[in-house]
């Protein structure tokens, strides 16, 4: 359709069981769900609320709604929903056992590939999440360097779910004052914050910690005079790559950069959705959590499950498929396509203020502001309540090498019927289009 002749009907879709089974689940579990980010405060009132399985791109709930899905499982599924050469890798590991006394050889066998990806790091430890392999990571940095403090970046949302994080977040309830005054932030592509907490925090400050990049580029020069002011400064540099790992490039963010990190962080996309992550490092700082060698010893990342066989041959396999396969090329691909047709779309409704994508075409976001052009829950929760209408679930547009240009296509489309409804609600105000309330922070202090 042209985006100025209003949207076409689209049968009704009915979310009855999973509001059901939702009720549920918030009797059973705090939040009714494992993760803050899948909660029913981040989604309009009418979506899926349980998903029953995925192929591909596409996924189905627990009514039966189908829909072409974005930043699929966190952006923790990169190849796609049940990627026949991942799962079938698993399936003969786990017949062969899951977990054992001692260590598989399949950890030997993931450890030398993926630093084979990352040539930047000596070493690696697996874990099962992310926010484990920073708290490893900075246990290291802080017995590397003698110091307490850890530096964060302001601009990016999500470290840890450990106290040294979520303390210098909205929501510290239960996180010690001590271990609040520990965590300070800066700003991203901007130095100068960097060097003040240095000058404010002498000989105080153990590790930087930061997203190579997420929806803005790296200034030039910003990444490389982080690493040297960390260096003149005694502090060590560790880089998030959760994200930008085998998704920027196959390599990480780090090769696309040239910069030379301390420590690094790595999960998500690394086993396609499998639990599994790793912090990788230089020799001498990660070998303090080993059993040889004459510094004092770090208790590193030992966990009953961080290596558990099906995982590990689930990376093995998504890192052949990378080497074999043009998977970043693809998403690339797929996200210029996809950003070229909605910048069509927003420029045939006038919308440029209002709505537009954001980040590497890899990895985009959206921005939802209203007729003040002010960032607005209501307005994002409205476009993702009619693109469900649609049978698209995109709290962000991260596409996947299973995306196909047809996915793509029909995803335009709907976006360009749900841009006219965003725009009429600007004209005669959000709550007359929008059900339900609008999403809300996690980080809030109340419900």
């Amino acid at each position: 359709m042209s985006a100025k002749t209003g949207p076409q009907n689209h049968p009704e879709r009915s979310y009855e069981k999973g509001k059901a089974l939702s009720a549920r689940a918030h009797d059973l579990i705090p939040g009714g769900a494992h993760t803050y980010a899948k909660g029913d405060d981040q989604y309009p009132e009418e979506s899926p609320r349980f998903i029953v399985r995925g192929k591909g791109c596409r996924i189905q709930d627990v009514d039966g709604n189908e829909f072409i899905e974005y930043g699929m499982g966190l952006r923790a599924v990169t190849l796609g929903h049940a990627f026949p050469p991942v799962i079938e890798a698993a399936q003969r590991a786990l017949l062969e056992g899951s977990n054992f006394n001692r260590p598989s050889p399949l950890e030997v066998e993931c450890a030398e590939r993926l630093l084979g990806f990352i040539p930047r790091a000596d070493m690696v430890k697996f874990t099962k999440d992310g926010s484990a392999a920073l708290d490893g990571g900075l246990k290291l940095a802080r017995a590397w360097t003698g110091r307490d403090m850890v530096a964060i970046c302001g601009d990016h949302p999500f470290f840890s779910s450990s106290d040294w994080f979520i303390g210098s977040t909205g929501i510290p309830g239960g996180v010690p004052e001590w271990t609040r005054q520990h965590t300070v932030k800066f700003q991203y592509n901007n130095l100068a914050s960097v060097e003040a907490l240095f000058d404010q925090y002498p000989d105080r400050i153990a590790c930087v910690v930061l997203e190579a990049a997420r929806n803005v580029e790296p200034a030039e020069g910003f990444l490389a005079g982080l690493r040297d002011l960390c260096h003149r400064r005694g502090a060590l540099l560790m880089l998030d790559e959760m994200i930008t790992g085998f998704r920027w490039h196959k390599n990480g963010a780090q090769h696309v950069y040239d910069i030379e990190p301390d420590l690094s962080c790595f999960g998500k996309a690394f086993a396609n959705g499998f639990a599994l992550s790793a912090l990788a490092g230089k020799r001498e700082i990660m070998e303090q959590g080993g059993i040889r060698g004459p510094r004092e010893r770090v208790f590193l990342l030992s966990t009953t499950h961080g290596a558990e066989t099906h995982a590990l041959a689930a990376a093995l396999a998504v890192m052949k498929v990378y080497e074999t396969e043009p998977v970043i090329e693809t998403l690339y691909a797929r996200g210029e396509r996809l950003r070229e047709g909605v910048n069509r779309v927003v420029a045939e409704l006038h919308l440029e203020r209002q709505f537009g994508l954001t980040g590497r075409p890899c990895c985009l976001f959206f921005n939802t502001e209203n007729a003040d052009g002010v960032p607005d829950p209501a307005f994002r929760t409205l476009f993702m309540q009619e693109m469900l209408k649609r049978g698209v679930l995109a709290p962000s547009f991260v596409t996947s090498y299973s995306h196909s240009e047809a996915d793509i296509d029909a995803t335009i489309e709907a976006i360009a019927e749900s841009l006219w409804v965003y725009r009429k609600a600007l004209e005669e105000g959000v709550q007359r289009y929008l059900k339900g309330p609008a999403v809300k922070s996690v980080y809030r202090r109340f419900a």
